[in-house]
């Protein structure tokens, strides 16, 4: 990996760090959530210095092109975010339509009163 391309990543690394704390800050991101994204951030900047541990799991995976590992490494946590998302999409449907059926009921009791 050449110096530029390493100077590259890990500016983006750290920027998305500053990005994810900013939206913090705003409170635009909830905490929760905000872990997910830090630990991206830092995963880029560290495989961005340690070029070397890339090379040596790709090995330990069988060889695999560090090109490779990375795209795979990014869909596989893409993947754990929609999966987790998706959880909290149907918590929070549940939750809506429970909240809907409490309030359909309490206004029904009130419309008999």
């Amino acid at each position: 990996m050449t110096t530029q391309l390493k100077i590259l990543s890990a500016f983006i690394g750290v920027s998305l760090f500053i990005y994810i704390i900013e939206l913090v800050r705003r409170k635009k991101l909830r905490e929760e959530y905000a872990w997910v994204w830090l630990l991206t951030g830092l995963m880029i900047v560290v495989l961005a210095v340690w070029y070397d541990l890339l090379l040596y799991v790709g090995g330990l995976m069988g060889g695999i092109l560090p090109s490779a590992l990375l795209f795979f490494f990014g869909l596989l946590s893409l993947l754990l975010i929609c999966l987790h998302l998706s959880i909290k999409l149907s918590t929070l449907t549940d939750q809506v339509k429970r909240l809907s059926q409490e309030i359909a009921l309490t206004q029904t009791q009130k419309g008999k009163s």
